[in-house]
C-alpha cells in the first residue's frame, strides 16, 4: 500500500489507506484517543484504542479505513471535516521531545531570535508555511510570465569584484591569489547591463543580492531577493507598462482577494510627490485599515544627484560635491543634460520607482550607454582614476557597440511582505538572518581556524575582536 496525501482522503471513504505526517493535537478520552495528524496538504482525524506513546510533533504512520463522521460530529471548519480515519495500525516515526516554542499561535507573542533559533519549527506554523507557499507560487508565476514574453532567464555570478555602488560589500578571501577579495554582488547591475552589450536583449533574473547595512522592518540583513530586469531598446514609458501588466496579472491570479486600488497605476513626478505627500513613497490608499486594499504607483523625475555633505555619504566614493540619487548608471533626462555642466542639481534622472502601500517595492532607470556622459557622471561624483579603473570592464564593453537599455529591479521580500501586510520581511523568508546579523538556525557568522587563516593568508586583529 502507497501512503497517500491527507486531501485525497475525502475520495476513499470505506477504502484503507496510508498517510504519513506530523502529530498536530492529541486529545485522549481515556478509552479512545483522537488525533490531528498534518501533512503538507491539511489535517485529518484519526481514532483509535491503545495507542503506544505519542506527542505533539511526533511522526507517525498510520494504516487504517476512511469512515464518515456523523452527521452531528461534523467539523465544517476542517476541509477534511466529514470524514475520520480509524487507527487500524499506527507506527512512530520520530517522536518529538517538547517543542521549545509553541506553534499553534501567530508566532508574533515569541521572542524574534528565539523564533529564528528554532526555525525549522517555527516554519510549521500555519501562517509561516502559508507566506512560503505563496512566495513559491508568485515566484513561478513571474518566471512563466516574463519567459512568454521572450525573456531569458540567466545567472550571474556570485563571486564578483569589489566596486563602490552605494553599501558595503561583503568580502570573500582568494586561495588561490593570496592578498586578493571577491565581493559578494549588491546587484547583478553590471553583469545585466554586459548581457545588453552581449545581445540577449530581453534578460530577467531572480537573483540573490548582499549588502552589509543596517537593517529594518523593510530592509534585510546581509541578503535579499530581487527580480532582476533589463531590457534593450526600451524607454522608460515601456519599461513601466510591461512592470505595470506583470505586477497586476500576478496580483489577479495569486492574490484574488486583493484589490488593486487604481488602474493604470497612478503617476506622480519625485517634485509633486514631496509637495503633496510630503514622501516620495507615499501610501494612496483610501482606506488605510483595509489590508485587501494595493495602491500602486509610480514615482519618476527624481533628481540625478543629492548634494553630498559628509564624506562617506555614498559609501566607497569618497568626498565630493554630489552623490547619485540611485546608482551612477542612471541616465540623466535627456532635456535636462546641459544641465550636468551648469547646474548638476537640477538634472533629473530616468529613474523609477515602483511604490505599493507607502513602500518602495522597487527601482530602476534608463541606464547610461554613451561614454562621454558617464565620464561627466563618474567626474561630479569625484571618482578619480583609480575610481574610474574599477569599471574597466564595463566602460570597455561599451567600446565595441552597446544598445540603449534600462530595466527595473522589484524586491521579492519588500513586495510580498507588504502585500501579505507583515511585521517585517523576515516573516517571508524561509531562513532570515537576524537583526544582529546572525543567520538563522546555524551559528554564523563563526571563527575560523588557524589552519583556514593560514591558509587565506590572513591575520586576525585581536585587539578589534575583544572590544567587540
Amino acid at each position: 500500500m502507497a501512503r497517500i496525501l491527507i486531501t485525497d482522503t475525502k475520495k476513499k471513504i470505506g477504502e484503507e489507506v496510508q498517510l504519513m505526517g506530523w502529530v498536530h493535537s492529541i486529545r485522549d478520552h481515556g478509552k479512545v484517543t483522537f488525533i490531528d495528524l498534518r501533512d503538507r496538504t491539511g489535517l485529518v482525524q484519526l481514532v483509535g484504542k491503545k495507542l503506544p506513546k505519542i506527542t505533539s510533533e511526533s511522526v507517525i504512520e498510520v494504516k487504517g479505513e476512511v469512515a464518515k463522521r456523523p452527521e452531528k460530529l461534523i467539523n465544517k471548519n476542517l476541509d477534511t471535516g466529514e470524514i475520520e480515519i480509524q487507527i487500524e495500525k499506527i507506527e512512530v516515526l520520530s517522536l518529538a521531545k517538547e517543542m521549545p516554542i509553541p506553534l499553534d499561535t501567530d508566532g508574533y507573542e515569541i521572542e524574534e531570535g528565539t523564533r529564528l533559533k528554532y526555525r525549522y519549527l517555527d516554519l510549521r506554523r500555519e501562517r509561516l508555511t502559508k507566506n512560503i507557499r505563496i512566495r513559491s507560487k508568485a515566484i513561478n508565476f513571474i518566471r512563466n510570465w516574463l519567459v512568454e514574453k521572450d525573456f531569458v532567464d540567466i545567472e550571474t555570478p556570485i563571486f564578483t569584484k569589489t566596486t563602490p555602488e552605494g553599501a558595503r560589500d561583503f568580502l570573500v578571501p582568494s586561495r588561490l591569489q593570496p592578498g586578493k577579495f571577491y565581493a559578494l554582488p549588491q546587484s547583478p547591475q553590471q553583469y545585466k547591463q554586459l548581457l545588453m552589450v552581449a545581445g540577449f536583449e530581453k534578460y530577467f533574473q531572480v537573483a540573490r543580492c548582499f549588502r552589509d547595512e543596517d537593517p529594518r522592518a523593510d530592509r534585510a540583513y546581509g541578503e535579499f531577493t530581487q527580480l532582476d530586469i533589463e531590457m534593450s531598446f526600451v524607454d522608460q514609458e515601456e519599461i513601466l507598462k510591461m512592470t505595470e501588466q506583470l505586477f497586476t496579472d500576478l496580483i489577479k491570479e495569486v492574490f484574488p482577494e486583493k484589490k488593486i486600488a487604481k488602474e493604470p497605476w497612478p503617476r506622480l513626478s519625485h517634485a509633486e510627490a514631496m509637495k503633496k505627500y510630503g514622501s516620495d513613497k507615499p501610501d494612496l490608499r483610501k482606506d488605510k485599515d483595509d489590508p485587501d486594499e494595493l495602491a500602486f504607483c509610480w514615482i519618476t523625475d527624481f533628481p540625478l544627484f543629492v548634494k553630498q555633505d559628509k564624506e562617506d555619504y555614498y559609501h566607497g566614493i569618497g568626498k565630493a560635491k554630489y552623490a547619485p540619487s540611485h546608482h551612477m548608471f542612471t541616465a540623466p533626462h535627456p532635456d535636462d543634460v546641459d544641465l550636468l555642466d551648469k547646474d548638476p542639481l537640477k538634472v533629473r534622472g530616468l529613474q523609477h520607482d515602483m511604490v505599493l502601500n507607502g513602500h518602495e517595492v522597487g527601482g530602476g532607470s534608463i541606464r547610461i550607454h554613451q561614454s562621454d556622459i558617464q565620464e561627466k557622471i563618474f567626474k561630479l561624483i569625484g571618482f578619480d582614476e583609480k575610481k574610474k579603473k574599477q569599471f574597466d570592464h564595463l566602460l570597455d564593453a561599451f567600446q565595441h557597440g552597446v544598445p540603449p537599455h534600462g530595466g527595473i529591479a522589484p524586491g521579492i521580500d519588500r513586495f510580498l511582505y507588504t502585500v501579505l501586510g507583515e511585521r517585517s520581511l523576515r516573516e517571508v523568508m524561509a531562513f532570515p538572518m537576524t537583526a544582529g546579523g546572525t543567520t538563522s538556525v546555524m551559528d554564523a557568522p563563526s571563527k575560523a581556524s588557524e589552519e583556514q587563516l593560514k591558509e587565506l593568508g590572513i591575520k586576525v586583529n585581536e585587539s578589534r575582536d575583544k572590544k567587540k
